[in-house]
């Protein structure tokens, strides 16, 4: 057995999806949770989420990262609020053993989607208090507990002295989760000629192209993506079941894709161009994009030969506009860009 095939075992991977509810309510895990915990989907779904956290901060410090933060009504920082967070937690496994867990943690519409990876020979060091790196934002270190109890102390001595308003999302977000491409079995190579299927998706998606979530769920992802950047967005794929890291890559999709039999076709042609930046991550299970669009343009020309051009650069808005790369960096403490992506 190499090191990575021992790795992989001794720290499997998995992806879970939760409300920002309070309580929280699990809506889909990965398969993978059985090697990292020991139960399957189904039960821990059934259980919900917080009954698994094994520190002692209270489930509500989790939960209350998640909510959307009420601001002043002057505040001009209002979209100045994080998104993406890395975490530690101790989780339940199936005897009630606490298990490390590295979480990444990324919030878009009124879902968190999370890559979890399992150290299963870390031992147990009770975190009394929640704390989480801020990957975008601010991109400071957050001590959930203070805060939440901060805010609760806040909005107490507040209450009715001025008007108060939740931060507006700029640019819409969606989270797809797809099967791992190398779990995929054929008889010829291996992959499925269209790409990995659907297995989840946010209802923000809606948001973003002109396709509902239910016709969504086991469809060919690459199918809703510009035939023009097919081989782009397939091998961004391909580099993040390879990687442990979280990759960039910006794309368009289609914005009225061919999904239902019968339903009118809009020719690829003629079919509007959504451009998005993905921010990707992958569990052995699965991959996860999470999906910022961030600008439309029209159809790319073709050649004699009916090969798309990418000269064209349509409509598209890059006012204002910092990458996804720009905003969730590195060095969390030297960057000085402020949030445009929460």
């Amino acid at each position: 057995m190499t090191s990575e095939e021992v790795n992989e075992t001794r720290c499997p991977s998995y992806i879970a999806i939760h409300t920002c509810t309070t309580p929280l309510k699990l809506l889909y895990v990965s398969s993978g949770c059985r090697a990292a915990l020991g139960m399957t989907p189904e039960f821990i779904i059934a259980q919900g989420g917080t009954h698994y956290i094994a520190d002692s901060f209270t489930n509500t410090d989790y939960s209350h990262m998640f909510a959307d933060k009420q601001l002043d009504s002057d505040d001009e920082d209002a979209d100045d609020q994080p998104s993406v967070f890395m975490m530690w937690l101790y989780i339940k496994n199936a005897n009630d053993v606490p298990v490390l867990n590295q979480i990444l943690a990324f919030k878009v519409g009124g879902c968190v989607v999370c890559v979890n990876t399992a150290y299963l020979d870390a031992p147990f060091n009770d975190h009394h208090e929640l704390k989480a790196q801020a990957l975008d934002g601010a991109m400071r270190q957050i001590n959930v507990t203070q805060e939440r109890r901060t805010e609760s102390e806040r909005q107490q001595a507040q209450r009715g002295s001025r008007p108060r308003r939740y931060a507006q999302s700029k640019y819409p977000k969606t989270a797809f989760v797809l099967e791992t491409p190398t779990l995929i079995e054929t008889e010829e190579t291996g992959r499925r000629a269209e790409g990995p299927l659907t297995v989840f998706v946010t209802g923000s998606v809606e948001q973003i192209i002109d396709a509902d979530t239910s016709d969504l769920n086991n469809y060919p992802f690459l199918k809703l993506v510009a035939p023009e950047d097919i081989s782009c967005v397939s091998a961004y794929v391909e580099r993040l079941v390879q990687s442990s890291n979280v990759l960039f890559e910006k794309f368009s999709l289609l914005q009225r894709p061919h999904i239902i039999d019968g339903d009118i076709r809009v020719s690829d042609t003629r079919n509007k161009r959504i451009v998005v930046e993905s921010l990707g991550a992958a569990a052995q299970d699965g991959v996860l994009l999470l999906l910022r669009k961030v600008g439309e343009k029209r159809p790319p020309t073709m050649d004699m030969a009916g090969n798309y051009l990418h000269a064209n650069i349509g409509s598209e808005d890059n006012r204002g506009y910092v990458s996804l790369a720009e905003l969730i960096s590195s060095d969390c403490e030297t960057t000085d860009i402020g949030d445009m992506w929460s």
